[in-house]
């Protein structure tokens, strides 16, 4: 009988399987055993968000988006949570929607803010996507609260983005949980991130943020990217320079 082997590239594709796999099991160890030999667990108490006082005044009071102005903001309950709705007017343009969930306890996690949204909406969605873009908080002016010698890092950002419509209006969606260096549409990525950050007793708060940019009814999608891109910038930045501004 002739013996079987495989080939070279799957060998290798295996390979750095398990040595992504045994280091992520290192540093779950390198976390457990301070907490084996206390008899105190990390992942049993994690440690507090710092700036959680901040996140939770944000259903209330929105966020302030340089160039754009607030013509109408409101705490909404959307499948059990409160998030904050805010209608952003720029040069007499239609109006568009910026809607954010921040966290509001040390436990809670990003599940299914998009679901419940697309339950709220009744969509209709196509021509899923993503939209990356890089916030640097060093360029929000001083109004928004930050100054370049305080400003937190850049942050590397990638939102799903998509058509969605309804019997209402068509709209462009951007859609990413934020956090202080960067942002991701999967709760996984955020997840992850939180883990890592409490090796080091830390946390990583979050802010799901969705964005609906109104166009003609079943328009061109690309056409509004540039506009998405540039305020999903803008917000992101003004939350890394405010409620989730690094302590």
């Amino acid at each position: 009988m002739k013996s079987f082997s495989l080939p070279k590239s799957l060998r290798l594709g295996i390979l750095s399987r398990i040595a992504v796999l045994c280091l992520l099991l290192a540093l779950v160890g390198i976390g457990a055993v301070p907490g084996y030999w206390t008899g105190t667990w990390r992942w049993a108490s994690p440690p507090p968000v710092t700036n959680l006082k901040q996140l939770r005044e944000l259903p209330k009071t929105g966020l302030e988006i340089p160039g754009w102005q607030t013509i109408e903001q409101k705490r909404v309950e959307i499948g059990g949570h409160k998030w904050s709705v805010q209608a952003l007017e720029q040069d007499n343009s239609k109006p568009l929607l910026l809607l954010l969930l921040p966290q509001n306890d040390h436990k809670s996690q990003p599940q299914v803010e998009w679901v419940d949204i697309d339950g709220l909406e009744q969509w209709q969605t196509d021509s899923y996507t993503t939209a990356k873009f890089v916030a640097e908080p060093s360029g929000l002016d001083k109004s928004a609260g930050a100054s370049k010698s305080t400003a937190a890092p850049k942050a590397d950002v990638e939102a799903r983005f998509f058509r969605a419509w309804n019997q209402r209006q068509t709209v462009v969606v951007l859609q990413w949980y934020a956090w202080p260096d960067g942002g991701h549409p999967a709760p996984s990525r955020w997840f992850w991130s939180d883990q890592f950050a409490q090796l080091h007793r830390r946390r990583v708060p979050w802010v799901a943020v969705c964005l609906q940019i109104p166009i003609e009814p079943l328009g061109d999608l690309e056409a509004a990217r540039p506009l998405a891109e540039s305020l999903g910038k803008l917000v992101q930045t003004a939350l890394m320079a405010g409620p989730l501004a690094k302590s």
